[in-house]
């Protein structure tokens, strides 16, 4: 290997003993150094390492309020509908209209605690008016975590159900920090690696971000998409939304939400909304493709056809059903097609029918995929997969102008939501991308308008592609929420900005091992896919 990569743990070190210097950066590809993060009051200290991992690729470290006083914690508490409530046997939920939350605050008042209803209001963005999200309420305010655990728990043998929360993940402006950054740049015109997605041995499994980065040997390593993790869903690991790699389509669009474009040689990058488009034939007799290497009948984060249940429409964390589906399958989705009712046509390398299954599920031929078919689709299949004969499975995606999107080999695609920067301008598309939720204000306060962990990607106006890491539900990592990853993308100098899995699956790895610091209890979160810097090329 002819580049001048640093070993993980070197780059650990340094960025360790740097962390309290000031502002600094030897490498010209270095993203926008000179425009401060917009978090938290504009004279909070900032500051700034980069350091070269090969040439035309840089890691950029950010720590932005570090000392900051701590704020303190609380414990919020699940509000039923109330008396006056449009539906009072409604679940417990975060944010209730302002008479169910008046009416719990006063109840808790009344059996001793410091309860207080707070009005929670949230920031217009591009498809979505913001405003009043709803109310809360809140019990106490403590100077640790610990005796908000405490007052938790008394409040449970109460009656009554909540969690300890750190007031600073609130979302709200005016915090003082401290929010951890970390920025990985690729310059295309000195780069001479690639630039690919990966998603491991097989699409129906899940692996770590370090995992991924050690197998491939690649330099460094950011998670991607969104992927199915409860198997209720689906196949954990499988792509909740388009996924390309190397060249091969393997996953559906979700409706036409925003997908990260990718060529290895990191040229091109760019954001795009993507569409899906399939059909299977043969002779006179035509059926529609509804996605490829996932479970028939459950889409994750809906965005399938007008059959779907319980909409056709983006719907995030939610997962669609329907009875009646078409759905191909190839050897990369893993060792066996899933089992279950319905029909299966299994097609050699060549495309002709080899074996019909009913009930469907099994091994495929080397080189083969396969179509299966549920519900009434079940016997459609059978009528046209007759031994012998060709099958044509015809698939792709779409790009935002419904031209079919080319993806020669070295293509990748990872799939996102919402956008956040639109040529060069703040563009969030919540309501677009399936946040926006009918009557679940909560989803949008949780996933939204609060501070998490979040993973973000796009181009910056020289052609780089930038990749982004930014730690949270921590004391002293805050995360981000979508508003404000909006404007670190657009303070880093972004172009086109996407957002991609955060939460517990925000990972980066540099050589093999984890250099942020994961949010999930039991530490690095295995996820579906992954990006990687792979070293240059001999």
């Amino acid at each position: 290997m002819n580049s001048k990569m640093l070993g993980a743990g070197t780059v650990l070190a340094l960025l360790a003993s740097v962390a309290a210097m000031p502002s600094s950066s030897s490498a010209p590809s270095a993203p926008a150094a000179a425009t401060p993060l917009p978090l938290g009051d504009p004279g909070l200290t900032e500051t700034r390492t980069t350091e070269t991992l090969q040439p035309g690729v840089t890691l950029t470290r950010i720590v932005r309020g570090a000392g900051s006083p701590q704020l303190p914690w609380t414990v919020e508490v699940s509000i039923p509908g109330g008396t006056g409530s449009p539906d009072p046997d409604a679940p417990p939920a975060a944010l209730r209209d302002r008479a169910s939350a008046g009416e719990l605050a006063a109840k808790l008042t009344g059996d001793g605690f410091a309860a207080r209803a707070e009005e929670v209001t949230t920031p217009a963005v591009a498809d979505f008016a913001g405003g009043t999200l709803g109310w809360r309420v809140r019990v106490g305010a403590f100077d640790g975590q610990s005796a908000a655990n405490a007052e938790r728990a008394r409040l449970v043998a109460a009656g009554y159900a909540g969690s300890a929360a750190y007031t600073g993940w609130d979302g709200d402006p005016g915090v003082r920090g401290t929010w951890r950054v970390d920025v990985l740049t690729v310059d295309p015109r000195a780069f001479r690696g690639g630039l690919v997605a990966s998603y491991g041995p097989d699409l129906e499994n899940r692996e770590k971000t370090s995992e991924l980065t050690a197998a491939a040997g690649a330099t460094a390593g950011v998670n991607a998409g969104f992927f199915v993790l409860d198997p209720r869903a689906g196949a954990p690991g499988d792509p909740a939304g388009a996924g390309v790699y190397d060249g091969r389509v393997l996953s559906e669009s979700v409706g036409t939400r925003p997908a990260l474009v990718l060529r290895d040689s990191a040229r091109g990058t760019g954001v795009t909304r993507l569409g899906w488009q399939g059909r299977v034939s043969a002779g006179g007799g035509v059926l529609p493709l509804d996605g490829i290497d996932r479970v028939p009948g459950l889409i994750r984060n809906c965005g399938g056809t007008d059959d779907d249940t319980p909409t056709a429409l983006p719907r995030h964390d939610v997962t669609c059903t329907d009875d009646d589906e078409v759905v191909a399958f190839t050897e990369e989705y893993g060792a066996r097609t899933p089992a279950g009712d319905g029909t299966e046509a299994v097609l050699d390398a060549r495309g002709r029918v080899v074996e019909v299954r009913t009930p469907r599920g099994g091994p495929l031929p080397a080189g083969g995929t396969s179509v299966q078919a549920t519900g009434a689709h079940a016997d459609e299949l059978a009528g046209l997969a007759r031994p012998g004969e060709k099958l044509r499975i015809r698939h792709g995606l779409r790009d935002d102008r419904g031209r079919t999107l080319a993806t020669p080999p070295g293509t990748a695609v990872v799939n996102g939501g919402p956008e956040l920067v639109r040529d060069g301008r703040t563009h969030v598309t919540p309501a677009a991308d399936g946040m926006v939720q009918p009557g679940n204000p909560s989803f949008y306060y949780g996933w939204m308008h609060k501070r998490n962990p979040r993973t973000l990607a796009g181009v910056d106006a020289a052609g780089r592609t930038v990749l982004i890491t930014a730690d949270g539900r921590a004391t002293d990592s805050l995360g981000l929420s979508i508003p404000e990853s909006a404007d670190v993308a657009r303070a880093l100098g972004l172009r086109d900005a996407v957002n991609l899995d955060g939460g517990g699956s925000t990972t980066m790895a540099v050589g093999g091992e984890v250099i942020n610091d994961p949010s999930d209890a039991a530490g690095e979160r295995p996820v579906g896919d992954a990006l990687l810097i792979l070293p240059q090329r001999r």
